[in-house]
């Protein structure tokens, strides 16, 4: 971090204690999410912080969540969760043509967001309601929460074969986002694009059907790599 980084950081320490809350046992870089996603405002950093401690405490009691929680999530079988990419982040995979809205928003609401995201729309299911559905629940869904407590978790999102009316809504939604989110945003339109998508991610990576060498795997079938000690 640069000194003024630093200097941010400890301000925004500072700020957390005055309301009532307390730092301690978070390191610097996770500081500066919060302060990023508030573009370095630190009471407003601040303010976010805490919000997104008491918000945690009640939402994710056990310090991570279950298969049991969310088992209808996985059951529909529409998030993927790959290798890291170039740049070493993990690669999910959403198939929106899967998705309808939960009954269960507690459970729909512990679904993961993850760093490198690919939301794929399959054209040949246009005319499916889950495009209606997926717009109704995710939007505003991605819009507060993960943008409220999941603060730059997201490197990229990718929007593949995304139906037209669905892209004349993200124009209007993402004027309330964050320029550093909106940037974080790419709607694949084109072979330019998704060629640079797949340099961006890396084939090991990225599945066959979107122009890699990996083969599909459910998020509840990743096995987790141990790290060298």
């Amino acid at each position: 971090m640069d000194q003024n980084q630093q200097l941010a950081v400890a301000q925004m320490r500072e700020s957390v204690q005055k309301l009532g809350s307390s730092t301690e046992g978070y390191g610097d870089p996770t500081l500066m999410r919060f302060l990023i996603a508030r573009s370095l405002d630190t009471e407003k950093a601040a303010k976010m912080f805490v919000q997104w401690q008491k918000w945690r405490v009640s939402f994710v009691p056990l310090d991570y969540i279950p298969d049991s929680e969310v088992a209808d999530e996985l059951n529909g079988e529409k998030i993927y969760l790959q290798e890291l990419s170039r740049k070493g982040y993990p690669v999910v995979i959403v198939k929106a043509n899967k998705h309808y809205p939960s009954k269960d928003q507690p459970q729909f609401k512990k679904s993961p967001i993850l760093a490198f995201v690919i939301w794929s729309f399959w054209r040949s299911d246009l005319s499916k309601s889950p495009f209606e559905n997926c717009f109704q629940t995710k939007t505003g869904y991605l819009r507060w929460n993960a943008y409220a407590y999941y603060p730059e978790r997201l490197a990229k999102l990718y929007l593949l074969n995304m139906p037209g009316f669905f892209v004349r809504v993200w124009r209007l939604v993402s004027r309330f986002l964050e320029k550093a989110t909106q940037e974080k945003v790419v709607i694949v339109s084109n072979e330019e694009e998704r060629r640079e998508m797949v340099r961006d991610i890396g084939e090991e990576a990225l599945p066959e059907d979107y122009g890699g060498q990996a083969k599909l795997m459910l998020l509840q079938h990743f096995q987790l790599k141990l790290l060298d000690d």
